[in-house]
């Protein structure tokens, strides 16, 4: 697995993580620890760019659970328990504003929507929309 960051400046400072290869039990620890330092570093907002991961195990599913976790912990000001952020993700009304999703392969946004990630965690196709959106 391959990981490079950068950072776009759209109405807040965006971190953005390009993935190159597989997502899963081989690799998560690699990107949990990357995402984890980046976090640590001031990163509040992360945009991870899946174009080039042509596979997400349930391991990558974890993942990216975490990093959603972490993020949302950075935030307390939302005043959002964790129960009303399950009932908004579950009438559809509640996004993470922190931690969204790019251009993820056929085959990955398959698993992303059968594991129910689409429903809390917002996935673009289009970067400049995706930095936008946040």
């Amino acid at each position: 697995m391959e990981i490079n960051v950068s950072t776009e400046n759209g109405r807040m400072p965006v971190t953005l993580l390009h993935i190159h290869g597989n997502l899963d039990s081989s690799t998560f620890e690699e990107f949990q620890g990357k995402a984890d330092e980046l976090i640590e570093n001031g990163a509040r907002h992360m945009l991870v760019d899946l174009s080039r991961v042509p596979f997400i195990s349930s391991a990558g599913l974890r993942v990216l659970h975490h990093v959603f976790n972490k993020l949302r912990s950075l935030h307390p000001d939302e005043n959002l328990n964790d129960e009303e952020i399950r009932k908004g993700i579950s009438a559809g009304t509640y996004k993470s504003p922190h931690l969204k999703l790019l251009s993820p392969s056929k085959d990955s946004r398959s698993t992303l929507e059968m594991g129910g990630f689409d429903m809390y965690i917002e996935i673009y196709d289009d970067l400049k929309k995706a930095i936008a959106s946040f």
